[in-house]
This record gives structure tokens, sequence and C-alpha cells, in this order.
């Protein structure tokens, strides 16, 4: 972690409604997500009823979300989303906070956790490598966004 932060200004906690807002702000900024995609709060809920978890990385000095890993459980395996730091945060190691809490969650239930990740994002893909994420192959991803 860089010499500039204090790991004791981060808050690691769990997703609640009154977070929603200010998630949905933070997933448009980094381009993790949105409505558009079908990332609303009911949907969040049914995925924590779910056996999911959501976990939130807070920057206790301005009480702002800094960061979000959301995971899915199909009772088969676990669907890492929406990992992701604040631009302002980037680069100072707070990624491990929520990397950790995620394979820590895949660990206790001890399902295959999966993730999609950019092909060109190089820092995601190092990152999620330390975590013992394995590249899958040549998977092509497929995906309907909306039926007409």
């Amino acid at each position: 972690m860089s010499e500039n932060i204090n790991p004791n200004d981060f808050l690691l906690r769990t997703f609640t409604t009154n977070d929603y807002p200010e998630v949905l702000s933070l997933w448009e900024l980094t381009g993790l997500g949105g409505e558009h995609r079908g990332d609303n709060l009911e949907i969040i809920q049914k995925t924590l009823e779910a056996g999911g978890i959501f976990f939130i990385l807070e920057y206790l000095p301005k009480n702002k979300i800094i960061g979000t890993a959301w995971i899915t459980n199909d009772m088969r395996r676990l669907y890492l989303h929406h990992f992701g730091i604040h631009p302002d945060f980037q680069g100072k190691g707070l990624s491990h906070i929520l990397a950790k809490a995620c394979v820590e969650f895949g660990k206790k239930l001890n399902l295959q956790m999966k993730l999609e990740v950019h092909k060109n994002n190089i820092i995601a893909k190092r990152l999620y490598e330390k975590y013992l994420f394995k590249f899958l192959g040549d998977y092509e991803i497929f995906i309907i966004r909306q039926y007409t």
C-alpha cells in the first residue's frame, strides 16, 4: 500500500440499500455498469438473498464509497462483478483489500469463482493472477442485454 494511504482511513463492509445511489455513480464513473446494463437495486437485493455478497470499500475521512466487489452465487459457482476502485484511489494497493475479501468468501463457501476482465486491462489481470485466478483459455463471451 502507498505511503500516502493510512489503512485505518478505509472500511471494508457490506452493501446496504442506502449505498445504491453512490455505488451507481461510482460504477458509471469507472465504466463498471449502471442501470442501462440491468444493474439495479432490485437485482442486487435478489442476488444477496440468493447467497451472494457485495463488498464496499469506504474512505472514512470523506464518508465516500471508493470501491466495490459484487459476488453472485448460482450454488455451483460464484461470479465476481463490478470489481473496481475510484480513479482517485487507484494504484495505491486498495484493490488488494477487496480481492482478499472476495477470495476469503469463496474459500468459505468452497465454490469456484469466475470473473470477466477486459483483455487490455493488464493491471486487473495481474491483480487477479496474484489471487490465484487462472485464464480459462480461448472462450468468447456472448450476452443478450435486452430481448426484443
